[in-house]
């Protein structure tokens, strides 16, 4: 990680998130209790900041200098409010379709996902507050500059932030193996919020709940599933081939 991607030190990261500095999340050593911590804690809660108690060992493998058991993660982009997103979508006549990742933490994953999206036209990335990626520096090479032009929406409740697209008219299709529906057979000529969901676990039961349809991508080998960054582009592009085909604008 380099230097420009955070910041150290408790009153540094007080004032980095009282002047609006966009934060994706703050570290903070396990065992830190002081009156400052406390200032601290209090902002990061004000400015809804996603906090995480570490060993102090995860810090210093960030930074060996002065950090004093605070260190914060700048993001690489300016999030995006769904809620008034969605709405500017509608009033610009755009077909819209959004990339929901549900537990995605791999940097390169979500890169590879957000270079894809951007290709395809996709309309924004939705991420939850906590148990996400870092949208990092590291983010933004991997994504090839994707992210200077793909919103990106952190949301607080994936669950409610699905529920809002459900509600404004999106057809909410979930990518798990465990469905049987072919994904070729969906209908993505709809606005759209394609979920996916993290390598290991899938997507959550109460975001999958959500779903209006559930498809899958055949599997023909002895390995039992594809790489999520690669399953998220084979799913993007059936949305561009049905758009093209149905003689829509893909954007």
């Amino acid at each position: 990680m380099e230097p420009s991607d955070y910041i150290y030190g408790t009153r540094a990261v007080i004032e980095a998130i009282e002047a609006g500095k966009e934060i994706d999340k703050i570290l903070i050593k396990k065992d830190l209790q002081n009156e400052l911590a406390s200032e601290l804690l209090g902002a990061a809660r004000a400015a809804r900041v996603p906090v995480q108690r570490v060993p102090v060992e995860k810090i210093n493998r960030i930074t060996r200098k002065n950090h004093q058991g605070v260190l914060a993660i700048l993001s690489a982009v300016t999030y995006h409010k769904l809620e008034h997103l969605v709405p500017a979508l509608y009033e610009e006549g755009v077909l819209p379709f959004v990339v929901v990742l549900d537990g995605v933490t791999d940097v390169r994953n979500f890169g590879a996902i957000a270079r894809t999206a951007e290709c395809c036209g996709a309309s924004a990335i939705v991420i939850p507050e906590r148990g996400s990626v870092s949208v990092s520096g590291d983010a933004m090479k991997t994504s090839a500059g994707a992210l200077n032009y793909l919103p990106v929406c952190r949301e607080r409740s994936l669950t409610e932030a699905v529920r809002f697209l459900k509600d404004n008219g999106y057809q909410i299709v979930g990518v798990t193996e465990k469905a049987s529906f072919n994904y070729t057979k969906a209908d993505f000529t709809t606005p759209v919020a394609m979920v996916m969901g993290a390598e290991d676990t899938g997507i959550s039961p109460a975001v999958l709940d959500l779903c209006d349809a559930r498809v899958s991508i055949p599997m023909f080998g002895k390995i039992g599933s594809l790489n999520v960054s690669v399953a998220a582009a084979v799913i993007m592009y059936e949305i561009v081939r049905q758009r093209l085909e149905s003689d829509m604008e893909v954007i």
